[in-house]
């Protein structure tokens, strides 16, 4: 069978579709509702596909711009302030009174190296789905290479210094359940 019969596109690439998806939403139905879409759109614009790429980064392209569309329309449905990030663990975590690291960094050696492991991917998602809703979303859209003044619009941030401050620290959260979950139990 070709890679192009669409009747087979659920079996062989709705898994990865969902879970990229539900990596990036964190809801089974909204997942589902995004394959949906996907295969759905990948089936009315077969012929533009000029078969460049495999059937299966084609369908992972679609499904980026669907879940733009949704993170576009979930932003303008609610907007946070700047003020609601901030996190008294988090700074603890990281700076003394003096703006110093406070703890001991945990030397990542060559994180590249756990991009190939499975296990790395499983612990990274659910380090990713602890962060609060919307640092996942910036994470996520940041991580498909959205651009600042996009995902300003797309998450209704007033300007790119709010986006900034909100990305550094998923980061930092992200960083201090990957050091915890993955890196100490790595060396």
């Amino acid at each position: 069978m070709s890679s192009l019969d669409a009747s087979k596109w659920l079996a062989d690439y709705g898994d990865t579709l969902y879970r990229y998806a539900f990596a990036r939403v964190r809801s089974e139905t909204i997942a589902e509702d995004l394959v949906q879409e996907t295969l759905l759109a990948g089936l009315q614009n077969l012929e533009r596909f000029n078969q460049q790429a495999a059937v299966s980064t084609w369908l992972v392209a679609i499904l980026k711009n669907k879940l733009l569309d949704h993170w576009r329309k979930v932003g303008h449905e609610h907007t946070f302030s700047i003020d609601s990030l901030w996190d008294e663990d988090l700074m603890h975590y990281q700076f003394d009174q003096n703006g110093h690291w406070q703890v001991e960094l945990i030397d990542w050696g060559t994180p590249e190296s756990n991009f190939d492991q499975h296990e790395f991917w499983e612990i990274f998602t659910q380090c990713q789905s602890r962060l609060p809703k919307h640092m996942a979303e910036l994470l996520s859209l940041r991580m498909d290479g959205v651009s600042t003044e996009e995902c300003c619009e797309i998450l209704a941030l007033k300007n790119a210094n709010q986006l900034w401050v909100t990305l550094s620290r998923a980061r930092m959260k992200l960083r201090q359940c990957l050091d915890t979950h993955w890196f100490t139990q790595a060396t």
